[in-house]
């Protein structure tokens, strides 16, 4: 029998490893480290990376590496074993402080956005003792954070680190103003749903776009996608559902905190959902789930596939990223309470969250910009590219009252009658859900529903937090000054619905009325990542990050150049890839087809001189005049793809490999995929939609 609360954990050195492993002194020390964020002192380092190494060694590990997640959107880890040479050829097992705290892997080799030349390869990693060790494939895994050897981050952690800092420091003055002397430390947190597609691993290694783009670049519609809704929270397949128990179970071991687990609404599309914890282990936690996630499909004969838009003409992939603020006492700052009305401190959060939004709207839009993300967000499966918030019929009455100051009744507990006697009648929500917002208030926390299934969620959290503690910290700037601290900040967030309100949309974003309404409102509608990132280095945007210690202007500007240059690759790789399953494999194989067609019309011929072989003449003459157009297409491609090198200036060339190289791809996909659908399935040269999509 599965021991769950046995396992979970298991191979984390978690509070209760540390209990353990170290003596009483140096756990308190490093405990106020975690919860205070003191600074830990080397000898103190000494004993814990000891108790680390005979904890790590007791569970099977031989090496440890520090584990950190650069530019690159994914992680990256360096393994030394723990030996020691000792007299007589022996060896013994050793760890210092020293390893712990620091590592030293080579800088130059990462993005860094110009921050690294290639012959400064110094750079370093930093223990992070907010976020547990745990043992992985045999090595001790230490989260870090990645500096250059000039000290600006590389990483993606450092800013999400710097901005809890910030967002704490600004959030306590505010709850000082309401009485609060107990609380000693906020943090933000987050539940990161994550959405993801399994495909047989078969069907996978005969894709070469799926190889090595994460999407396909060619493929026809199947007769069925999703349109009957009866994949979403259907009934989970077998092999699915083995692979679903096997994820939970290795996720549960990292003491990560998987709760939820369904089919999703494309076909072979599926969800996990963790328990929120605080923002710094939630993004380790999500990078650790999705490398777990890749390689337990494997044990299965699966693929994971994390892209945003793997298969066109079905849902894409997203990642539902749940943000709330809570105190180390115990209490969400988001959390509405019986009377909202009536909740100052409540309403001063709610406001600063609706200000935030509104002035940067821009900063949330490039905290999801990928080029992957460019074809999930607006396409009727993901909120679009606008950025505005819902905040519900509750909320809504609530501002109202606070704009008018009429008088807001509550409403109470609602009860839900189901009308038939058998069923029991239950309690409902206050509001309703929309799902087509990008930021929706959902009961006690925010939805950022735009964040991309493969993206690190450290981005998308550390803008919310500094968006938000600078509209918090400009609050506690004036309710400090008040003698009234409870009548001016009523008349604070008056004023802030008042100037902000325009962000607030609680109906349906998928409108082509919203489109036009977002405009006049004066809405932002950044729609590709070269429309989005030159934002990035407004000096609106460099004053707020520097004003809080959160990005340098040298680490913003880096990063801008470093996505933008990231996007072109991306693009330029499909490009190369799509030319390649082009000429390689499609043109080949509809040449091949054609000429059986023609053979077999000739044989018909022969057999009756009389019989006009209409029915191959006819797909004769179509392919043949497809594979034509194919054939230019390709030509077109290939000069869009050589003229993206004439271009230096890094936003202008991701510019262009959006309107020239993306565009020129598209139109020989078009052609590419009316030529499948009109081939024998044998003859095609990939698997279909169709057998990719219902074969698991």
């Amino acid at each position: 029998m599965l021991n769950v609360p046995e396992m979970f954990g298991s191979s984390v050195f978690n509070d209760e490893a540390m209990k353990k492993y170290l003596p009483k002194g140096t756990y308190k020390e490093l405990k106020k480290t975690i919860e205070d964020g003191k600074p830990l002192d080397i000898n103190i380092a000494n004993v814990v990376a000891h108790a680390m190494k005979e904890w790590a060694i007791e569970n099977g590990a031989t090496h440890y590496t520090h584990w950190f997640q650069p530019m690159t959107g994914i992680t990256a880890e360096k393994h030394d074993s723990f030996i020691s040479p000792t007299s007589g050829g022996k060896v013994i097992m050793e760890f210092s402080g020293k390893e712990l705290i620091k590592g030293e892997p080579d800088a130059s080799s990462f993005p860094s956005g110009g921050i690294r030349a290639t012959f400064e390869a110094r750079g370093y990693t930093a223990w992070d003792p907010t976020s547990y060790a745990f043992i992985k494939d045999g090595s001790l895994c230490i989260p870090t954070a990645f500096c250059s050897y000039t000290g600006e981050a590389l990483d993606k952690k450092t800013p999400l680190l710097r901005s809890m800092e910030c967002i704490n420091t600004q959030a306590l003055r505010i709850v000082r103003l309401f009485g609060d002397t107990e609380t000693t430390h906020i943090s933000t947190t987050v539940g990161p749903e994550q959405e993801y597609f399994l495909v047989d691993r078969k069907a996978y290694e005969k894709r070469k776009d799926l190889i090595y783009c994460g999407r396909t670049l060619f493929g026809a519609r199947p007769p069925k996608g999703q349109e009957l809704d009866d994949h979403y929270f259907g009934s989970i397949k077998p092999r699915v559902a083995e692979f679903m128990k096997d994820l939970d179970e290795e996720l549960w071991k990292y003491g990560i905190l998987s709760k939820t687990k369904h089919n999703e609404v494309a076909p072979a599309q599926h969800e996990m959902a963790p328990i929120f914890d605080t923002t710094n282990i939630a993004t380790d936690h999500n990078q650790l789930t999705m490398e777990i996630m890749k390689k337990t499909a494997e044990k299965h004969g699966l693929v994971c596939l994390l892209h945003e838009k793997p298969f066109a003409g079905v849902n894409g992939s997203g990642k539902h990223n749940n943000w709330s603020m809570s105190t180390n006492t115990g209490k969400n700052l988001l959390d509405p309470g019986k009377n909202p009305r009536e909740n100052t401190l409540f309403l001063v959060i709610l406001a600063s969250v609706i200000r935030a939004v509104d002035e940067h709207q821009d900063l949330l839009r490039i905290s999801v910009a990928s080029a992957g993300n460019d074809h999930r967000l607006g396409a009727n499966e993901a909120p679009p590219a606008i950025i505005s918030m819902y905040i519900g019929d509750e909320l809504t009455q609530v501002l109202r009252s606070v704009l008018s100051g009429e008088k807001y009744v509550a409403g109470g507990n609602q009860v839900m009658r189901t009308t038939a006697e058998v069923l029991p009648n239950f309690t409902k929500d206050t509001s309703d859900r929309n799902r087509t917002s990008p930021f929706a208030f959902t009961g006690n926390k925010f939805e950022f529903r735009s964040v991309g299934s493969a993206e690190n969620i450290a981005c998308a959290n550390f803008m919310i937090n500094t968006i938000v503690a600078d509209v918090l910290g400009d609050f506690a700037d004036q309710l400090e000054k008040a003698d009234d601290v409870k009548a001016a900040a009523e008349a604070l967030v008056k004023k802030t619905v008042e100037q902000h309100k325009r962000i607030i949309f609680n109906g349906n974003n998928y409108s082509e009325e919203w489109i036009a309404e977002a405009e006049r409102r004066g809405l932002l509608n950044l729609r590709s990542v070269p429309d989005a990132l030159p934002l990035y280095t407004s000096e609106k945007n460099i004053s707020l990050f520097t004003k809080h210690h959160v990005l340098t202007e040298k680490e913003l500007r880096s990063r801008c150049d470093v996505l933008l240059e990231k996007y072109s690759k991306i693009i330029n790789i499909e490009a190369l890839t799509a030319l390649d399953m082009a000429k390689k494999d499609i043109v080949p194989a509809v040449s091949s087809y054609i000429k059986e067609l023609a053979e077999t019309a000739a044989v018909v011929k022969t057999v009756d001189p009389e019989l006009v072989p209409a029915a191959q003449t006819e797909l004769l003459k179509k392919l043949t005049g497809l594979l034509n157009c194919f054939v230019k297409k390709i030509e077109i491609l290939d000069k869009a793809v050589v003229g993206a090198k004439d271009i230096s200036d890094i936003a202008q060339n991701a510019m262009y490999f959006k309107e020239h190289v993306l565009a020129a791809m598209q139109e020989l996909r078009a052609v590419a995929d009316e030529m499948e659908t009109n081939m024998s399935s044998k003859a095609w040269p990939y698997p279909s939609y169709g057998s990719m999509l219902f074969s698991v």
